[in-house]
């Protein structure tokens, strides 16, 4: 329970991210906002671990730095920038369906009826929490949001399946660090060069994306993911639309009416839903040798021990 309370911080944080983005950061260049939230975090994390990649984790942590930043961060920057925030985000609550049809492909884990459903209530939840009715579509942006949260998924089931030799602060460096440099070229592409007159307000803005948003974060949920299922860290992820709510009602000023809160009940109950466990099953007492009794011999296996 601790590992999964802790691992809630990630994404408790990441609803923060509206919020220091338009309050404190200069407008108009999402790209830049990306790479200074990965890269500069990634370097101070390899930095403090002295640890490079091995082997094949040269090219897995470059394949695993795009899937959960890079790749993921550009396509949820294509649409924002092109849908309004709920549709994305309403889109992005797709990602516990995606992941547990992963699971069950890549990790053998069964698909049950209660994921099924509990990824279907947050989606519900979420859509009602920041969907509006005047929210205008657009196809490249909705295939954005779409592809970012398939991408990030596929990056939470691998990060699984592949389990890393080196601690947990290197491997998250190493993923910043991948994320970071190919999102670089193509900020500079996109967006050229960081503004010439930066403020004290910017660097706040950005060092707390990357020490808190990135570093800290990162660290927590790839180490929820080590410890704990990929469908149950990524049910997790619904508290950032809730969070996000709540940040916007208390320092903006949006409104917040039945709706809302409705949505904010669905979302949470849907990850609580996701997380409870199957009772262990009875032990059946009458098997049990009386005392004194030697226990009855174990007959060999045609097959061998896995």
């Amino acid at each position: 329970m601790s590992v999964l309370l802790v691992t809630a911080l990630a994404p408790a944080v990441w609803g923060t991210t509206y919020y220091v983005t338009t309050e404190f950061l200069p407008p108009d260049r999402p790209l830049l906002a990306a790479v200074l939230r990965a890269l500069p975090a990634g370097l101070l994390l390899v930095l403090i671990t002295r640890r490079l990649p091995r082997g094949s984790w040269w090219w897995r942590s470059l394949v695993l730095g795009a899937l959960n930043i890079g790749v993921f961060f550009a396509l949820l920057f294509v649409a924002a920038y092109r849908l309004p925030g709920g549709v994305a985000a309403t889109l992005g609550a797709l990602q516990p369906l995606f992941v547990a049809a992963l699971s069950a492909g890549l990790l053998g884990q069964r698909l049950s009826g209660r994921t099924v459903f509990a990824g279907f209530l947050g989606l519900l939840g979420v859509a009602l929490l920041v969907l509006r009715a005047d929210a205008r579509l657009d196809v490249l942006g909705m295939v954005a949001a779409v592809g970012g949260a398939a991408t990030m998924s596929v990056g939470v089931v691998l990060s699984k399946r592949w389990r890393s030799p080196a601690p947990l602060l290197a491997t998250t460096g190493w993923q910043l660090v991948g994320g970071g440099m190919l999102l670089l070229p193509l900020a500079l592409l996109v967006e050229g060069p960081p503004p010439a007159g930066m403020t004290a307000v910017n660097l706040l803005g950005y060092g707390y994306l990357a020490v808190v948003g990135a570093a800290l974060s990162y660290a927590l949920w790839f180490r929820g993911i080590r410890a704990l299922g990929p469908n149950e860290v990524i049910f997790l992820g619904l508290l950032s639309p809730v969070v996000a709510t709540v940040v916007g009602w208390l320092a903006l000023g949006q409104g917040m009416g039945s709706a809302q809160l409705l949505g904010a009940a669905l979302a949470l109950f849907a990850m609580v839903l996701a997380q409870a466990r199957r009772p262990a099953p009875k032990l059946d007492t009458h098997s049990l040798p009386r005392e004194g009794e030697r226990p009855p011999a174990r007959r060999q296996s045609s097959v061998g021990a896995g």
